[in-house]
């Protein structure tokens, strides 16, 4: 079952009942304080097994400790937004598979050659998962992007990724000279940075659901990331991300703020249509099939991670 994405973006009161979220909405409550009948407007109850994602973007949201137990109990990941309305931080459960400490050591156990194998894998597939967009979206040539990903070695070390980058974000938005992909920088920057955000939480969430450390990468190593092996296994999933922002760009609504209606699109991320094992597939269900051949792939059983790609 494809698990919801929930999010809050005005004040609200979540509690929990009978295994339940409940949502109360004080604004509406207020509008209609003389119409009991219609109170009801101003609560929902959705069961807390159904949701798969919480995302908090208001600074006016309480929300219990039980809500917050049995979120991380069914495995959700809760998402906060900072003053910018950017994703600041993430909420994940501890432990998420029943042969957690098992699974720990076959990941910290994974050999240097391994992980440099499964490095190429990865970036071999974003390489041509950037180029199928690239091509579709922009009728650019991609022929020397083909070449690149065919020519990744074990661990990278020709360093195809940045090649490939460069050339994929100088041709993605021709009718904006001056854009470069830079967190920092112009729109629709902010849109990749929210979408990749959410893209992130729904990879670590899956890691943490077959028992994986998402702390510990394959090939990012930074001290202070807490999602190193989050930021590897999402890499090939990024391009799914950048098709929704350019089909909200060239749709022709104002992207210089992140409005309600363009978070909206950015959200249905976890729902995006991929194909992985040749089926056709929500990316969130994708995510759990990558993660559980990442771990076969630690414990031995398989040499393959399995990796989306478009559908055509």
């Amino acid at each position: 079952m494809i698990k919801k994405t929930l999010y809050f973006g005005n004040p609200a009161y979540l509690s929990l009942k009978n295994e339940q979220l409940v949502v109360k909405l004080p604004e509406v409550e207020k509008m209609i304080p003389y119409r009991k009948p219609l109170k009801r407007d101003a609560i929902r109850a959705i069961p807390i097994e159904d949701i798969g994602i919480l995302l908090l973007d208001h600074k006016q949201i309480t929300i219990t400790q039980g809500v917050l137990e049995k979120l991380l109990t069914n495995n959700c990941a809760v998402i906060t937004c900072g003053n910018n309305r950017l994703p600041a931080g993430l909420l994940l459960p501890l432990c998420g598979n029943t042969t957690q400490s098992e699974r720990f050591r076959d990941q910290i156990n994974a050999s240097l050659p391994l992980k440099k194998q499964l490095w190429q894998q990865t970036i071999k597939q974003k390489i041509e998962n950037q180029a199928y967009l690239l091509k579709k979206a922009r009728g650019e040539v991609v022929k020397n992007m083909l070449v690149w990903a065919n020519e990744v070695r074990s661990g990278d070390p020709d360093n195809y990724k940045a090649r490939a980058a460069v050339y994929y974000w100088k041709n993605l938005f021709p009718h904006i000279p001056e854009f470069t992909r830079e967190c920092e920088g112009i729109p629709p920057n902010h849109l990749f940075n929210y979408g990749y955000a959410i893209l992130r939480a729904v990879i670590a969430r899956a890691l943490v659901a077959s028992g994986l450390l998402p702390t510990l990468g394959i090939h990012h190593h930074n001290r202070y990331n807490a999602y190193c092996l989050a930021d590897d296994i999402m890499e090939p999933y990024r391009p799914f991300v950048d098709k929704i922002v350019i089909d909200i760009v060239d749709s022709g609504l104002d992207y210089n703020n992140l409005t309600t209606e363009i978070k909206s699109r950015l959200l249905t991320i976890p729902v995006a249509e991929v194909k992985i094992n040749n089926k056709r597939s929500p990316l969130m269900i994708a995510a759990a099939q990558t993660t559980a051949s990442l771990y076969k792939c630690f414990n031995g059983e398989l040499r393959k991670i399995s990796y989306p790609s478009f559908t055509d």
